[in-house]
């Protein structure tokens, strides 16, 4: 009988980025609600809802009358205040002038210096309150606090507001960018910053790209910001956060994606696909086919494994003929003839489209 053929696949060394998919959700990058800070009638809603507002927008206006008598007020009692002070400051130089030439008692004098410093007090605080009030009729005119897009208003015309509390008028999202929050595995993590034999490393600015419910891939790529220096003892796993750009308003806030991190690179990796890898109690191996046909196994210990294929730690040196189809076929020390399989390219940081 002729040798048994199988399909063999030749060990070569290439540079591999491990990219990790894990599920997030997409967070605003500022959110803000929209408060009512006086008290008041609602006269007008000065915006369209689901519209692009910009900081400092006009939102609401709330009736103003009350407010402007209570800064009248405040500036009449100012002038009151004034007018007591230049009287007690006009009393308060008499008497001293008087106490040189004994003309008043030094408690006469006493007393006009501490009224002349009670109404300078009278002052100040009716200057604060006169500030006050025109802030109060500032705030009747409600303004975005930030560049974002607007939802809709959960109030409307001649609905009283901040009556007992802050009424919520609308919220405010900035959309562009936005976060993107997802976890990972405190082991995987910790896995890949170990470094070993110099072969693994951390990407110093990973790329994070998204897919969208749909299962397409979002146009933009996004960069890592940070991750939790925790881990959730519930889980044991670890918050990470990504920026991505979001110019056409694709994602929107509570969407849940699907991110995938460019997390390490192996600058000469050696990869096997799945199916050639053998297990038995004696641990991992690979048949390899020598030169004269004859079949060899070879221990070996896995890495990580990254699509359909294992990487190699150590056992392989490159080069070796490995047998990836036909394994009932070739028991150790057998005979077989090979047929070479072309070797699966590995996808790396820029076979990522949008990258």
């Amino acid at each position: 009988m002729p040798p048994p053929e199988v399909l063999v696949e030749e060990v070569v060394a290439k540079r591999i980025v491990v990219k990790t998919e894990l599920p997030g959700r997409v967070q605003a990058l500022r959110t803000a609600e929209v408060r009512a800070r006086v008290e008041g009638i609602i006269q007008e809603r000065l915006f369209t809802e689901g519209s692009e507002v910009k900081a400092g927008t006009k939102l609401f206006q709330i009736d103003p009358a009350t407010l402007q008598a209570d800064l009248d007020a405040a500036k009449a009692n100012l002038a009151r205040a004034e007018a007591d002070q230049t009287q007690a400051k006009l009393k308060e130089r008499r008497f001293r002038d008087l106490l040189k030439k004994k003309a008043v008692s030094q408690q006469q004098f006493d007393e006009a210096y501490a009224l002349l410093k009670q109404a300078e007090a009278d002052v100040a605080g009716t200057k604060a309150a006169m500030a006050r009030a025109k802030i109060d009729l500032e705030y009747a005119t409600v303004k975005a606090p930030i560049t974002g897009r607007i939802g809709r208003a959960l109030v409307t015309e001649g609905a009283l507001v901040g009556k007992s509390e802050a009424t919520h008028l609308a919220t405010i999202e900035q959309l562009d960018p936005l976060y993107v929050n997802f976890t990972q595995s405190s082991t995987q993590i910790l896995r890949f910053r170990q470094s070993e034999a110099g072969q693994e490393m951390m990407q110093k600015d990973p790329t994070v790209s998204v897919l969208l419910e749909t299962g397409t891939l979002y146009s933009h790529t996004g960069k890592l910001l940070f991750s939790e220096m925790t881990v959730d003892p519930s889980t044991g796993e670890i918050l990470i956060r990504a920026e991505v750009p979001n110019p056409e308003r694709m994602l929107l806030p509570g969407m849940f994606v699907r991110v995938i991190l460019a997390q390490a690179e192996y600058k000469h990796a050696l990869t096997i696909p799945q199916k050639a890898l053998v297990r038995s109690v004696k641990g991992d191996m690979v048949m390899s086919v020598l030169p004269d046909g004859k079949v060899v196994p070879l221990p070996v210990i896995t890495g990580i494994a990254q699509d359909d294929r294992w990487i190699i730690r150590s056992g392989l040196k490159g080069g070796e003929l490995i047998i990836i189809e036909g394994l009932q076929k070739a028991q150790p020390g057998a005979t077989v003839r090979t047929v070479t399989a072309e070797s699966e390219a590995q996808p790396d940081a820029a076979a990522l489209p949008g990258e």
